[in-house]
């Protein structure tokens, strides 16, 4: 018997991106409007006539669009149920397949328990430490954490992809004809005769972590002495952000009904990020420039007077309907191997808790210096990966201050490989793969050297007898 294909999460996502009500929309695909809130809802299952009308109205690549979500629900319903306390529950692959496309709400409202699960936990134990060393105040509530979690798995549900955003964005910069060489300037200039707010520089102590501030009153945004050129543009590009897309980031944020204030606000920071990355890279010249450069991000930065990381960012988000790029997914990721940013339109898919794969070469970066690493590599679901990975080093204002060091990481399926430039002088057929995972719990390869713990899903085995690299076997 043939499933039931439901889409809700996704319909919306591509209604809202065209600024379409309910209404509207339906009438687009030629079906009434309360049919539509059941789809949406997951409550009717999308039917072939729907998904046609879909691609024929907004020329939808329907095998994208069938399978994105239910791949990142299931990974992380993977992870979820790798964490020790389902450690006597062996998760059936086809029925997890089967939670993710048919009752999506369910697999979301189940990864909600499980984070106010884990966060509870971990109040508990902060809590603990608190008491026993007599210190028990506010600082100690961990729920702080619980937010950005909500706001990373917004962000994730949503391709990264704004479509008012990023085409308010676009406008913008055609009419300011920003000055590659120099965009702080045409900004600052800009936003004084627009909207009558000065830049200025404020000097601050080296170990001071101020960036930027402001002053309503005075109309003055005050920025850090000794930002680099492309950190001061962006800075200013996302104060122009929220003055002039207040209102279609208060739309955003109310409609994704967040659980917390804290939430909201990280997001709407988030979203005036967004804007000002579009406004600096706006999407239709940065797509052609950046297949011009077949996605070689150095002189993409150079072209647009932005740094690696910010390509890198601006790389994962070009997923516009009918003008998509190479999907690519972005992370940052610091010494100890927290992640601290990650976006992906691809199918590669991160940790949610926990580390990362040691193997992959993101963590090699730091050990290369300036010099541009680059990996083939292999998940366990035999996709395999461009991994193009390099340091980060912030500007540093004073001896006095303290460096700060970052690893950034974006690639790409090697599908696309002739259509960027890091897969040059490879030889595609005979190049070595590192065979790498999400993290140790949820990767079943059982020769790996670097393994930390055995799979959630399979039986330990250790033998007194007999020692290997990694000091357990599992079945």
């Amino acid at each position: 018997m043939r499933q039931k294909f439901f889409a809700g999460t996704q319909i919306r996502r591509l209604r809202e991106s065209h600024g379409l009500t309910q209404a509207a929309f339906a009438e687009r695909l030629a079906i009434s409007a309360s049919y539509l809130n059941q789809i949406e809802n997951n409550q009717r299952p999308v039917t072939a006539p729907v998904l046609l009308a879909l691609a024929q109205s907004f020329s939808l690549n329907l095998t994208e669009f069938t399978q994105e979500d239910t791949e990142h629900l299931l990974h992380d319903l993977r992870e979820a149920l790798a964490d020790p306390v389902f450690a006597s529950i062996t998760p059936n692959g086809q029925d997890l397949k089967a939670i993710a496309a048919n009752m999506p709400w369910f697999a979301h409202a189940f990864l909600n328990l499980h984070l106010s699960f884990r966060r509870t936990n971990e109040r508990a134990q902060l809590l603990n430490e608190a008491v026993s060393s007599g210190r028990v105040g506010s600082e100690y509530e961990p729920a702080v954490l619980l937010p950005y979690e909500e706001v990373r798995d917004f962000f994730h549900y949503r391709a990264n992809y704004f479509d008012g955003l990023d085409r308010a964005a676009e406008i913008r910069a055609e009419e300011l004809v920003i000055a590659q060489s120099a965009p702080a300037v045409k900004l600052a200039d800009y936003l004084l005769e627009r909207h009558n707010v000065r830049v200025e520089t404020e000097r601050v102590e080296p170990a001071s972590r101020f960036m930027r501030r402001f002053d309503k009153i005075g109309r003055v945004l005050w920025l850090r002495e000794g930002l680099d050129p492309s950190s001061r543009s962006f800075l200013i590009a996302y104060q122009i952000g929220l003055l002039e897309q207040g209102e279609e980031i208060e739309s955003i944020v109310s409609g994704a009904a967040f659980r917390s204030t804290s939430a909201a606000m990280i997001t709407r920071v988030g979203l005036a990020n967004y804007f000002a990355a579009a406004l600096l890279m706006p999407y239709e010249p940065f797509l052609n420039a950046a297949r011009a450069t077949r996605y070689d991000a150095e002189r993409l930065a150079n072209m647009f007077g932005t740094s690696f990381e910010q390509v890198g960012h601006r790389l994962s988000t070009l997923q516009r309907p009918n003008a998509r790029g190479v999907p690519f997914y972005f992370v940052r990721v610091d010494r100890a191997g927290n992640i601290i940013k990650r976006h992906s339109s691809t199918r590669f898919q991160f940790a949610r808790f926990g580390g990362t794969c040691p193997l992959w070469n993101v963590h090699q970066a730091f050990e290369n210096g300036d010099r541009t690493n680059v990996q083939i590599a292999e998940m366990p679901d035999g996709i395999r990966y461009i991994c193009v990975a390099r340091q980060a080093n912030k500007a540093i204002s004073s001896h006095l201050a303290p460096p700060r060091h970052y690893a950034l990481g974006i690639g790409c399926e090697i599908a696309y490989a002739q259509d960027v430039v890091y897969a040059d002088g490879l030889d595609l057929r005979n190049v070595p793969v590192t065979q790498i995972g999400v993290n140790c719990r949820l990767c079943e390869r059982s020769n790996c050297p670097q393994r930390a713990a055995p799979p959630i899903d399979r039986t330990l085995v250790v033998d007194p007898e007999q020692r290997d690299l990694v000091p357990f076997r599992f079945t």
